[in-house]
């Protein structure tokens, strides 16, 4: 009983919390799935030259949703195909969940943005990118970053 009453409560803030209507203004569900490379990192290609894709909360970086198992594979294998300006190996570290959104790839109805700090040698402040397993998009390097060599 009290093991219900938690999960109604819980459900109950989730919803209060989130939107009903999304804010993201770069889905793409006609976005073709990324390929890996031989290092099970995604092939990127193109660079994007919106400053605000990846950096705003609302164009975020949408990586695809794989499973509740494994949720965070693809913001990995994007990350690992990025470098810095320059070339720079990327150290990377999630710094928490945040923006809650309406999503029908959730059984709860809701996805949350995933926000990564990004460093690599010779930086002066690093960066932050917003991360979207749940929808779909057109991978691009974000502003500012280059594909790993």
């Amino acid at each position: 009983m009290k093991k219900n009453a938690l999960l109604l409560v819980l459900s109950l803030t989730v919803a209060s919390c989130i939107s009903t209507k999304s804010t993201l203004k770069n889905i793409d569900n006609n976005a073709p799935t990324p390929r890996l490379s031989a290092n099970n990192t995604f092939i990127i290609s193109e660079y994007s030259s919106d400053k605000k894709y990846g950096y705003d909360k609302d164009y975020p970086i949408n990586v695809f949703f794989m499973s509740t198992t494994n949720d965070t594979i693809n913001a990995v294998r994007f990350l690992n195909a990025l470098a810095g300006p320059k070339g720079e190996k990327l150290n990377y570290s999630k710094l928490e969940s945040c923006c809650p959104f309406p999503t029908k790839r959730s059984a709860m109805g809701a996805g949350f943005l995933d926000v990564y700090e990004i460093k690599w040698k010779g930086q002066k402040n690093p960066i932050v990118l917003y991360m979207n397993i749940y929808e779909k998009g057109h991978l691009k390097v974000p502003v500012g970053l280059s594909i790993k060599k």
